[in-house]
């Protein structure tokens, strides 16, 4: 019999195949009670999961595929900094001990306590963490029950394999990346949780947030994935079939076609020029950015250079990777944010952090301020690399004028020491500014007087702005770009920019939604930073847009009194 069910779908377009199940199976945790004598031993065996669980996940980081989104590498980062937080890796002992108890209900017990706290939680990033605190959890269990973790990772694929599964975590991304599969589908996740950034970096069909999926498949069952409109379709009948397959066809000569625009300019109907930009995490992804033609590099995310290592990154090791962005990128601009640890992104070499809520503590500016030494060795490498190309520096999560004095002081006795050392660098080298806290977006206009540029980073701002964890499938549907507080914000930040003749640009996941181009040119944005598999996507929308037809309606949206009536008038504008 057949099902649709319907979740959050994140591109890569339509999939035909059969579902493979991946087993994420609970551990029937029983309790009982243990002898004195027998504590020390039981506290060992703990011991022993936890070493082996953090063995398991360093040897995970280890084999990541060259070719992998380099966000793999920050959230097995994230899952090992919390093995290694106190509230996993010791108080479960301690329970052992004062409980009497096995380690399997000790450890059962301290994350029934934690998840607890969750639910008391309403910041964000704070929140997104329960998954992840349940996912470390489970792989100790399983190493408690002498079970390998990965065993369900490793069944054989192939090119109409659909993965279903509860959730796949950092981890099962690093075993899956290599192996052959068509889509895949979870029973949670959010438009940008780490399997939504992921998913849409490998540009595979997938749909999230489908509650029940896992318990309602079969294996080997026929299903189709609808990463477009967020369809999951259960054993379809034949004309149901013969619909999608020509709807897959469809798509695939779409995506072909685009093909036809790499060398045309992106440049509207009525003849305005719109710069295209790639983000990027580390020096070889520039490739991808080239390949697609993109205009220079909107968004470099320097911090994954500090994730990637095991101890900080030296000034040379940051020089060179700096330099050879540049160099490879033939002059095109190519923007660089500073540091931006924190919040989800842990590095190695700091396994624990004392604030109670890291998103709204030591983070973006605020640690660079903090952390002057680390700052200024970036800093010194950022100029050198500059003698090498147009590198522009972007600092994020500006909240006070105060932060962009600050840094700019840096920056000056920065060139100063390099001057007197007889190191070259571009002297005029600019500044820009993210923008993603409402209190940065209200008030631009003090920042644009001491900026050269600002850039919107649209997925913390949205998040901010609505109060809304990205990564919590249970809110996840009010996390909405255009919802009427996010497209004011969006309308005051791009006005004031453009009146103050100051460039503005976009690097959030919004700016490579081609659903939103039009909007997104309507409130006046020339300039977009995505991934580069989206460049073609919003390159097309561009072209295909006359932006005197598409200002009238974006009007009407902004008049909208609720995020329906906004999706609604939000259809008027797809082609």
């Amino acid at each position: 019999m057949s099902l649709t069910l319907h979740g959050i779908g994140i591109g890569g377009g339509i999939a035909i195949g059969h579902a493979h199940l991946i087993s994420h199976t609970d551990i029937e945790i029983v309790h009982y009670a243990l002898r004195d004598e027998d504590l020390p031993s039981e506290v060992a065996r703990y011991d022993a999961a936890i070493k082996s669980t953090r063995q398991e996940l360093e040897m995970l980081w280890g084999s990541i595929p060259d070719n992998a989104p380099t966000e793999l590498g920050a959230f097995l980062s994230l899952h090992i900094m919390l093995l290694n937080d106190q509230t996993l890796s010791v108080e479960p002992r301690e329970l052992i001990v004062k409980r009497k108890c096995n380690a399997e209900w000790a450890l059962k017990e301290q994350l029934d306590q934690l998840l607890a706290q969750f639910d008391d939680i309403e910041e964000e990033y704070l929140r997104e963490r329960r998954t992840d605190v349940i996912q470390v959890v489970e792989r100790i269990f399983k190493a408690l029950a002498g079970h390998d973790a990965c065993s369900h990772a490793l069944a054989p694929t192939n090119r109409d394999t659909i993965l279903v599964a509860h959730d796949l975590s950092p981890a099962d991304m690093v075993l899956f990346k290599d192996t052959d599969y068509a889509a895949f589908m979870t029973d949670v996740g959010g438009p940008t949780s780490h399997t939504a950034i992921l998913a849409r970096s490998l540009d595979l069909p997938s749909v999230l947030a489908l509650r029940q999926a896992r318990a309602l498949i079969r294996e080997e069952e026929v299903v189709i994935v609808d990463g477009v409109n967020g369809v999951v379709i259960v054993d379809p009948d034949e004309r149901t079939l013969v619909e999608y397959r020509a709807r897959q066809i469809e798509w695939q000569a779409r995506q072909a076609k685009l093909q036809d625009i790499l060398n045309s300019r992106s440049i509207t109907r009525d003849g305005v020029e719109i710069e295209l930009f790639g983000n990027i995490e580390i020096p070889d992804d520039v490739e991808q950015v080239l390949a697609a033609n993109a205009g220079g590099i909107g968004l470099f995310r320097s911090e994954f250079l500090f994730l990637s290592e095991d101890d900080l990154p030296t000034e040379e090791e940051q020089y060179q990777a700096y330099k050879a962005v540049t160099e490879r990128m033939g002059g095109q601009p190519v923007i660089i944010r500073t540091i931006d640890l924190g919040k989800d992104k842990i590095p190695k070499w700091q396994t624990e952090t004392d604030s109670p809520n890291p998103a709204l503590g030591l983070t973006g500016v605020r640690l660079c301020l903090a952390e002057a030494g680390m700052f200024r060795i970036q800093l010194r490498a950022l100029l050198r690399a500059s003698a090498h190309g147009k590198i522009k520096l972007l600092v994020p999560m500006l909240s006070h004028v105060g932060e962009v004095k600050q840094v700019r002081r840096h920056i000056e006795e920065t060139k100063a020491q390099l001057q007197r050392e007889g190191i070259a660098f571009d002297d005029a080298i600019e500044l820009g500014g993210m923008i993603e806290v409402p209190a940065a977006a209200l008030t631009v206009a003090h920042f644009l007087h001491h900026l050269d540029f600002a850039s919107i980073g649209t997925n913390d701002l949205i998040q901010y702005t609505l109060a809304v964890d990205r990564n919590d499938d249970a809110v996840s549907h009010l996390y909405d770009p255009v919802h009427p507080a996010v497209l004011q914000l969006l309308e005051h930040i791009i006005g004031t920019c453009n009146r103050m003749n100051k460039p503005i640009s976009m690097c959030g996941e919004m700016a490579g939604d081609p659903v939103l181009t039009r909007i997104l040119l309507g409130l006046g944005l020339r300039r977009f930073s995505m991934l580069p598999t989206q460049i073609l996507k919003v390159k097309q929308q561009v072209l295909d847009t006359d932006l005197a037809e598409v200002r009238d309606l974006v009007g009407q949206l902004l008049q909208a009194e609720n995020a329906d009536e906004a999706r609604a008038l939000l259809k008027q504008l797809q082609y």
